[in-house]
């Protein structure tokens, strides 16, 4: 199937989509925000552009030329161009997958393994710069900062056999990540550092991974010293993001549209994106709120904890990748309410699981301290939901609710009073459990 008409039969599916609206008013924005969703930001046409709210657009040479060079720096060279010492490290998974591992070295020191979370990367800790970003806060208090990036993300595109061309590279969820992607960079850290323990920090889908990794290899949990989650999901019956509440009501529809084109990869970097960018956001219209609003459609607003400033360097380096298959995962635990494994229909489960329902992650095995931070305006991690985690886990020490009414998902990575808010908290806390360990 050329791409010309792969293009034009996921658009006729999503207008068919569309004509369902009279459904009812709340799917109808469902519906309509998928379409939002799919807008590929990392799009050479806005790198560069700093968008404005009267609907014209500065072109490059009003841009600070930092901000527009950090749009386009990896994460390596974004910590050394500030002058913080960089390394980056490759890690293999025992299921073939090849990761980078990104470092801003303190050696001899306590390590910190920074997880991002859902369609971000390693890049997330530092892209703000040296005052904003949490990476360089915690070298800067004595730690020895190691930044993860799981399979599919940007940096972790590589597997020992499969490219990303086939489609058995994307036959993965957050499963595999907990279960292989995460075990295997703590041990590399770990012998690297010849250390027996390190800290953990999880945003989102960081904590997740985390969580099914005490489920699946409970033994990890001996090599955590201080676990801290921000915006911890496990639980997203009261999940307000537009695009997993969509994928949890159409799963079987969105499945078939995007395997009929053949994407693998959830808003894969090819021809037909690009052409998609141009056919939603329009230059002429666009302002800097609009694409505000895009970018935090999954996670909630906070207008005042957002630097517009920094826009083009976070569209430079987000959304940073993910697999369909990762995607209808979310959407599935929405629908079922339940913390659980992939569900591939109650034939297949019965094979893979022995059970006609996918087995519930255990989380009566996350032994370790857990720090559990949240924010009231967050779509994807509820207080509600939050809660029901909370009383699943073990060894909780500290529950969070940020003193702010409007944190939402991102400002635990890019708030503009992140520190004031919550990571001088956090500071506090690892002393307090390093010093119990003494």
């Amino acid at each position: 199937m050329s791409l010309s008409s792969s293009a034009n039969l996921l658009i006729s599916a999503l207008c068919l989509c569309l004509l369902q609206r009279e459904i009812s008013a709340g799917l109808s924005m469902v519906l309509g925000n998928l379409t939002l969703f799919n807008v590929q930001f990392k799009s050479p046409s806005w790198l560069g552009r700093s968008i404005v709210g009267d609907s014209n657009l500065r072109i490059e040479s009003d841009v600070d030329p930092n901000i527009l060079e950090d749009s386009h720096l990896d994460t390596l060279h974004l910590i050394q161009k500030y002058g913080y010492p960089a390394e980056n490290h490759t890690v293999q998974t025992d299921d073939g997958y090849i990761l980078t591992l990104h470092r801003i070295a303190r050696p001899g020191a306590m390590p910190v393994l920074l997880v991002h979370g859902l369609l971000d990367s390693s890049a997330t800790w530092v892209m703000m710069g040296p005052n904003k970003g949490l990476g360089y806060l915690l070298y800067e208090q004595g730690y020895d900062v190691w930044m993860a990036n799981v399979r599919g993300n940007t940096y972790s595109r590589k597997h020992v056999k499969y490219s990303t061309r086939h489609a058995k590279f994307w036959d993965f969820t957050f499963h595999e990540m907990g279960k292989h992607d995460i075990p295997s960079t703590i041990d590399f850290v770990l012998n690297h550092t010849d250390v027996s323990q390190l800290h953990y920090i999880g945003h989102s889908q960081g904590s997740v991974v985390f969580w099914i990794m005490a489920s699946e290899k409970p033994e990890y949990m001996d090599k955590i010293v201080f676990m801290q989650a921000l915006a911890p999901v496990a639980f997203l019956k009261h999940c307000r993001s537009p695009v997993v509440n969509f994928l949890a009501e159409w799963h079987l529809s969105v499945s078939v549209v995007l395997k009929l084109i053949g994407v693998h990869e959830f808003l894969p970097k090819n021809e037909f994106i690009s052409m998609f960018n141009r056919f939603i956001c329009d230059e002429t219209t666009i302002t800097k709120e609009i694409c505000s609003n895009v970018i935090f459609l999954t996670t909630g607003f906070d207008k005042l904890q957002l630097n517009e400033t920094m826009l083009p360097v976070i569209v430079g380096h987000s959304p940073a990748g993910a697999s369909t298959k990762q995607m209808q995962h979310f959407g599935q635990l929405n629908r079922s309410g339940a913390f659980r494994q992939f569900d591939y229909g109650w034939l297949r489960n019965h094979w893979r699981y022995g059970h006609i329902d996918p087995p519930s992650y255990k989380l009566e095995n996350v032994r370790a301290k857990v720090a559990l931070y949240y924010g009231k305006n967050d779509w994807l991690a509820p207080p509600e939901d939050v809660e029901m985690l909370h009383s699943k886990l073990p060894n909780v020490v500290t529950k969070y609710l940020v003193d702010d009414p409007e944190f939402n998902h991102l400002d635990f990575i890019w708030a503009i009073n992140g520190r004031e808010l919550l990571w001088d908290r956090m500071l506090e806390n690892m002393r307090n459990q390093e010093n119990s360990v003494i």
